[in-house]
C-alpha cells in the first residue's frame, strides 16, 4: 500500500493515540515580508521546510520556528501564532523571537561555524567560540520554553529538527519526562575522532540523548553516532538493537532517509510547459544550446567550485561542446555574515567569470551563474529545460534537489548527475555517480549525460522515479511515528507508561 497524505493522516491518529504534534525547526515555512506597500506570505528556499510543510499539513498541530521576517510581529496574535498555509490554514505556526546577538551566537555562530562544517568532511575548519555557545545554549532553551507553552499538561510528540537544537531533547525531558521526544538530524554525524576536537562534545551528547528516537539519514551515520557515544560517554551501547541508555533513559536510533512529495512538482510546473520552457530560454540567453542545471544554496559543502572546474575542464577536453552547452547554476547566497560564506560567493563568481571568458563566445558562455533566490516555479521549469542536473556535494546528509530533479521529469527524460558522497545515492541507483574531487572524471561523466541516448535516460529515469513515488515523504514521516509508536508500546521508554 503507497503512502499518501491520507494515510499518513491515519497513521499518525492511530500511532500518536491524541498526543499532539509538535515539530521545532530553526526556518519556519511560511514568512510574512513587506513587499510592494503591503504585507505577503512567502515560502522560503529550504529543503527541510519543503519536505516538512506536507507532513504538518496531513497530521496537523504547531510548527515552532524562528520567526525571521520583517512582517512576521504584525501577524501572530498575542501568543505570537498565526494559522498556516494562508490559503487553508491547516496548522498552527508558533513564533520565537530572537535577538540579533542571539542570532550571530547560536544559528551563525555555533550551529553554523562550529557544528555544520564538524560535520561535514568539506575540509572547513570549526570554529569553537564559547560566547556563541552560551547563546546557543541560551536559545535552545528559549525554544524549550515555547514547546512546553504549547504542550500544556496534555500529551504531546516533540519532532526536533536537526543540528540548531542538540540540547532542546534533554531541556524537554528534564522539565516533562512524559513528552515523546524525537529528533531528525538531518546532516552528517562525523566520526568521532572529528567529534571529540569539540570543546563540549559530552553536553551535545547528552543533550541528543533526551531523545526517545534519534534518527539520520543512512545507517552509517547511526553507526559513527554509536561510536562516539561508546567511546566518549559511560552509557551502555547496544549495537545489536541500535540504542543508548543513560541514567536509565532509553534512546533508539534508526535511519530514516527523508524524502519529498512528488506531486509538488507537478503543482509547481505550468500548464504550458513548453511555452514555459521557451520564455526561460529566452529570458537566460539559451538559445538552443543543451542545458545542465545546478541548484543550491551557496554553501563550501555543495561543491559549485568543483561543478565550474568540470564545465571548465569538458569544454577542454571536447570542445566541440563550445558553443553548445550551458550550465545554469541556481546559487542563492546564503549565511554571508559569516566570512567562510562570503569568500565562496567571491570565488564563485571570479570563476564564473574566468570560465566565461576564455570558453565564450558572442552571444553565449558556458555558465549563468544566477545569484539570487528562485521561485520554485522557475526551479522546476528549469528542470524540465534540463538535459541534466548536477549535484556535486562533497558531502551532503540526502540532497533533496537531487529527487526534486527527479520528480520533474515526467517526460521520463533528462540524467542525473549526482555526488557518491550525498545520502540520495544511496537510494537513485539510475543516477550517474561521480567523485566531485575527480575534475577529469567529473568533466567526462558530464559528457556522457549530454550524449546518452533518450532509451536508456527513460530507463534510467523510469527507476528513479519509482523510487521517489515510493519512498516518499509520507512514509519517512509515517515510518517515522510508526517507530515512535512501537517503542512506546513495547514499554520502551524509561518513565513513559506501556
Amino acid at each position: 500500500m503507497p503512502w499518501t497524505k491520507e494515510r499518513l493522516e491515519a497513521t499518525a491518529c492511530e500511532r500518536m493515540n491524541g498526543a499532539r504534534l509538535i515539530v521545532v525547526a530553526n526556518r519556519e515555512p511560511y514568512i510574512h515580508v513587506h513587499q510592494d506597500g503591503g504585507i505577503h506570505c512567502l515560502r522560503p528556499a529550504s529543503g527541510l521546510t519543503t519536505a516538512l510543510d506536507p507532513v504538518m499539513r496531513a497530521c496537523g498541530g504547531v510548527w515552532v520556528a524562528h520567526g525571521s521576517g520583517d512582517a512576521d510581529r504584525e501577524v501572530v496574535d498575542d501568543r505570537d501564532r498565526i494559522l498556516v498555509p494562508p490559503e487553508t490554514e491547516e496548522y498552527f505556526l508558533r513564533r520565537v523571537w530572537l535577538s540579533r546577538r542571539e542570532e550571530q551566537g547560536y544559528y551563525y555562530g555555533f550551529a553554523n561555524a562550529a557544528l555544520w562544517p564538524l560535520c561535514h568532511n568539506a575540509y572547513a575548519r570549526p570554529r569553537f567560540n564559547s560566547a556563541d555557545w552560551e547563546q546557543y545554549w541560551q536559545v535552545n532553551q528559549k525554544f524549550a520554553d515555547a514547546v512546553l507553552d504549547e504542550a500544556g499538561d496534555a500529551p504531546a510528540v516533540v519532532f526536533v529538527q536537526d543540528y540548531h537544537f542538540a540540547l532542546l531533547p534533554r531541556m524537554l525531558k528534564q522539565a516533562r519526562s512524559d513528552l515523546i521526544v524525537a529528533q531528525f538530524w538531518h546532516i552528517p554525524w562525523p566520526n568521532r575522532e572529528a567529534f571529540r576536537i569539540c570543546p563540549w562534545h559530552d553536553e551535545l551528547l547528552d543533550g541528543l540523548l533526551g531523545n526517545d528516537l534519534l534518527s539520520f539519514q543512512i545507517q552509517h551515520h547511526c553507526n559513527n553516532f554509536l561510536d562516539t557515544v561508546d567511546r566518549g560517554m559511560e552509557a551502555m551501547v547496544d549495537t545489536e538493537r541500535f540504542s543508548v541508555s543513560l541514567g536509565g533513559h532509553l534512546t533508539a536510533v534508526r535511519p530514516h532517509p527523508i524524502s519529498i512529495d512528488p506531486e509538488l512538482a507537478h503543482s509547481y510546473l505550468p500548464a504550458d510547459v513548453p511555452a514555459a520552457e521557451r520564455d526561460l530560454r529566452r529570458q537566460l540567453h539559451l538559445a538552443d544550446a543543451a542545458v545542465l542545471i545546478g541548484v543550491d544554496r551557496v554553501d563550501y559543502t555543495k561543491g559549485i567550485p568543483e561543478r565550474f572546474r568540470a564545465m571548465d575542464r569538458l569544454l577542454s577536453l571536447h570542445p566541440e561542446w563550445i558553443g553548445k552547452v550551458c550550465l545554469v547554476q541556481v546559487g542563492a547566497p546564503s549565511r554571508v555574515q559569516i566570512p567562510a560564506y562570503r569568500q565562496l560567493n567571491d570565488e564563485i563568481l571570479t570563476l564564473a567569470d574566468e570560465i566565461n571568458r576564455r570558453h565564450g563566445r558572442q552571444g553565449w558562455k558556458p555558465i549563468a551563474f544566477l545569484n539570487e533566490h528562485q521561485g520554485p516555479e522557475q526551479i522546476f521549469t528549469l528542470s524540465r529545460i534540463a538535459a541534466g542536473c548536477v549535484v556535486s556535494s562533497l558531502h551532503d546528509g540526502m540532497n533533496l534537489v537531487a529527487k526534486e530533479f527527479v520528480a520533474a521529469r515526467n517526460d521520463e527524460q533528462g540524467v542525473l548527475v549526482l555526488s557518491q558522497f550525498t545520502g540520495a545515492a544511496r537510494e537513485l541507483d539510475g543516477a550517474l555517480l561521480i567523485n566531485p574531487y575527480a575534475i577529469d572524471d567529473f568533466a567526462e561523466t558530464l559528457h556522457a549525460a549530454l550524449t546518452m541516448p533518450p532509451d536508456e535516460q527513460r530507463r534510467r529515469m523510469r527507476r528513479m522515479r519509482h523510487q521517489v513515488a515510493c519512498n516518499n515523504v509520507y512514509r519517512w514521516a509515517g515510518r517515522l511515528l510508526s517507530n515512535i509508536g512501537s517503542l512506546v508500546e513495547s514499554g520502551s521508554f524509561a518513565g513513559n507508561p506501556a
